[in-house]
């Protein structure tokens, strides 16, 4: 019930004055008194304030100034029998009439008027432009849904039912109708670029990039490649047009693309082309048709073609035909298919589309096997989640650099393909990669966390003095106020004073950024997502559900979690007992389950069962949480548990990312196992980072060498490290006892990492045994 608090007055005259109220069942209440009414107040106010005898002088007084309280009932009021008191109610209301009100203004000054004016204008403006938050996709404190069945399946809230997302267009079921898509949508515009030093971008447009992948699959089909028979394309290249449209070829026609990795060695890429049989490969320089010629030298192997994207000198054919394969150029390759030239024959959603090999941690690559229905709906998922907040469009540019021998790559490219967008490709040197970045100014920017953290460190790196760091701290603090409000921009005042340089290094265009493909720092995410003010996302996944399966929504701006379930798969959590992780607890391994999740591994049914279980569950190894608002933490990692002497299970990932909030560190492993009772770790310092934290903290110079050698930093590091695994709540037995200091960042080039940039643990574990060992041995325990 609303209540109206109202205040008898004195008018000039002397006499009584009310608040008109009618057309409701009132309650009023004045002094002592009490009663209902459908009257006006005209009409309550004298049976309130009558006199006990008529004809004295108290009953000629006005009534005294009582408090009047009239509650309003349920129900509308008759109030037709107040209508006389109407006019007496208009004639007392003394309403300024426009001849008092212009009287009043000119007797204003100039300065005040201008004031007045200013302010109403600019109160106008703010109304008008002020920075409002985008409507959420779903309710953000409940952002998936438990399925019933008692299974604690967890699904996204974007589904209306409980079938999963297969596909977002109608006409694009498949990667081949996602490109005849977006050269519809485009209309013939501008589809794969590349650039020379120093040059802008060239592009090709979609009809061109149509035959050309027309010509080179034709020309496979020439070769003796079908979809039944021998239908397996290895690719080994840098990013590039020619990459894309090999791809886009073998769709065209039904065949099987399979990548080859940069880094994996000859080993493992005789291992990958004799797993699949490989027959041909299309390779973007020499270096890399040498290192296949190495790999099948002095061995029976199945390849019989080599396609090299520049013209083959004389040397290599002949070196070539040594071993029994024909090296020719793409160019002579597409003139076969021209003149050979075959219709597409399109591939249904169940077609196999990719063999991705995984890098892996230990042992040979797995082939994960991808159909086009795989990678269609983790595309259409992407689409769903952005279509509200940022739809993509044909206008849009997407910088492609990324590795596309990872699905990652491959999902974001083929998101931009069906919107006719354009894909312009880096130079191939990731140094040149801010070049790039400001030439082709691009709308679209997939990073990983590893970019993200060098970003950031220079940042911090360039704000040297105190006023610099507050300054920075302070308009951090601004926009990250706004982005918890579901804010996101780039024209704030803070914007134009601190990151506008921040936003111009990535071309001043970007709308949207994904990362992924491993954990990043909380801390980082959310000052990035304040510094870019573009909608930036957080994937998790793996090759085995295509991509992604968990994604964070927009208007969800917090950091520390990777999101809610897409709507192309179901997310549960199973026990992990000996972790003490419990599925009722909301714990426990994450398990994916529907039409992004891989068939299994190519010509390895072991593998397969041991990722895949009967029901159709991958098991990533990955332990999550879910948190109060239906979003997934990954929080440890099944694989790499070891115990210590003491019987206690470590999980050395979850410490390592805690770790490596340390201002001062680049990289961290910690080591342990069954015959010692703690941790050590081998640390290595942020070159860029660490000169000016030693002088911040220790007040201590040098260069990056002599300063790792000094015991004072080591102390210091050790120490910041322990504080930060208390307080991201490691137990005693999970902090690191001794470090050693080592200055060579651990890279793929010296084998301690895979191509995916994750820690070769074993490979590890042997390269640092003599500090391992050293610093044991100066333990006493």
């Amino acid at each position: 019930m609303n209540v109206l608090s109202v205040q008898q007055t004195a008018n000039r005259s002397g006499h009584s004055e009310y608040v008109y109220t009618t057309g409701f069942i009132l309650k009023v209440t004045a002094g002592s008194c009490s009663f209902l009414t459908r009257s006006c107040y005209y009409c309550v106010a004298p049976r309130v304030f009558k006199s006990k005898k008529p004809g004295t002088a108290a009953a000629n007084r006005s009534p005294p100034l009582l408090p009047v309280t009239l509650s309003l009932t349920s129900g509308p009021a008759e109030a037709a029998h107040c209508d006389q008191h109407t006019p007496i109610m208009l004639s007392q209301l003394r309403l300024p009439d426009l001849d008092d009100v212009g009287q009043y203004l000119r007797s204003l000054s100039t300065p005040t008027l201008v004031s007045v004016g200013a302010v109403a204008a600019a109160t106008t403006y703010y109304l008008a432009t002020r920075p409002r938050a985008l409507p959420p996709v779903c309710n953000l404190h409940m952002q998936s849904v438990e399925v019933p069945g008692g299974e604690l399946v967890r699904r996204s809230a974007l589904l209306n039912g409980n079938g999963h997302m297969t596909h977002f267009y109608d006409d694009a079921r498949t990667m081949y109708e996602f490109f005849l898509r977006g050269l519809r949508v485009s209309n013939n515009g501008p589809c794969l670029g590349s650039r020379k030093p120093k040059q802008p971008y060239e592009w090709m447009s979609y009809r061109e990039v149509m035959e050309q992948t027309e010509n080179l699959g034709s020309a496979f089909l020439h070769k003796g490649h079908s979809k039944t028979s021998d239908p397996y394309i290895g690719i080994f290249s840098q990013n590039r047009p020619e990459w894309t449209i090999t791809e886009l070829a073998c769709y065209t026609y039904s065949l099987v693309s399979v990548p080859l990795y940069d880094t994996l060695g000859t080993e493992a890429i005789h291992y990958i082309i004799d797993k699949a049989s490989i027959s041909t490969i299309v390779c973007d320089v020499v270096d890399k048709v040498n290192l296949v010629l190495d790999c099948v030298k002095d061995r029976k192997h199945t390849v019989k073609t080599i396609v090299l994207m520049e013209t083959p000198s004389a040397d290599l054919v002949q070196r070539g035909q040594q071993a029994g394969i024909h090296v020719v150029s793409l160019q002579e390759m597409e003139a076969i298919g021209k003149t050979n030239r075959h219709q597409p024959l399109p591939p249904q959603t169940d077609d196999m589309a990719v063999i991705c090999f995984t890098s892996g941690t230990t042992g040979n690559p797995k082939g994960a096997m991808l159909t086009h229905g795989n990678i269609v709906s983790n595309c259409s998922s992407f689409i769903k989640i952005t279509e509200g907040s940022c739809p993509l469009r044909h206008n849009d540019v997407h910088i492609s650099f990324l590795p596309l021998a990872h699905m990652f790559e491959r999902v974001v490219q083929g998101v931009m393909l069906v919107h006719g967008a354009r894909i312009g490709y880096f130079q191939g040197d990731i140094r040149l990669l801010s070049d790039d970045l400001n030439t082709l100014k691009p709308t679209v920017f997939p990073v990983v966390p590893r970019l993200l953290n060098r970003m950031y460190d220079k940042i911090f790196g360039q704000a040297n003095t105190s006023l610099k760091r507050w300054l920075l701290g302070f308009a951090y603090r601004r926009k990250e106020a706004e982005m918890l409000k579901g804010i996101v921009r780039r024209d704030s005042i803070w914007d134009r004073l601190i990151f506008k340089k921040v936003q111009a290094s990535l071309g001043g265009r970007v709308r949207l950024m994904i990362t992924g493909a491993a954990p990043i720092s909380p801390t980082v995410l959310s000052f990035l997502r304040a510094a870019i003010g573009c909608q930036f996302y957080e994937g998790y996944g793996q090759t085995e559900c295509t991509a992604g399966c968990t994604l964070t929504m927009p208007g969800d701006w917090t950091a520390g979690h990777v999101g809610a379930p897409l709507p192309c798969n179901s997310v549960k959590l199973v026990d992990v007992a000996e972790m003490n992780y419990l599925a009722v607890n909301g714990e426990g391994e994450v398990c994916v389950k529907g039409p992004n999740v891989f068939q299994g591994y190519l010509n390895d049914p072991q593998k397969t069962a041991e990722t895949i279980d009967s029901e159709g569950w991958v098991h990533t190894g990955d332990i999550g949480k879910w948190l109060p608002n239906g979003t997934l933490k990954i929080v440890d990692r099944k694989k790499h548990i070891f115990k210590l002497a003491q019987g206690e299970y470590i999980a050395p990932e979850k410490i390592e990312n805690l770790y490596i909030r340390c201002d001062a560190v680049a990289q961290v492993f910690v080591h342990g196992d069954s015959l010692q009772a703690c941790l050590v770790a081998v640390v290595i310092p942020d070159p860029e980072f660490l000169p000016g934290w030693a002088k911040r903290t220790l007040g201590l110079t040098g260069s990056y060498k002599e300063l790792c050698d000094r015991a004072e930093v080591k102390k210091a590091i050790l120490e910041d490290m322990v504080r930060l695994g208390k307080e991201g709540g490691l137990k005693s037995f999970e902090q690191v006892r001794d470090i050693s200091i080592h200055t060579e960042m651990f890279s793929v080039e010296n084998g301690l990492l895979t191509p995916t940039l994750k820690a070769k643990r074993n490979e590890m574990r042997q390269h640092f045994r003599s500090q391992i060992d050293e610093l044991y041995a100066g333990i006493n325990m």
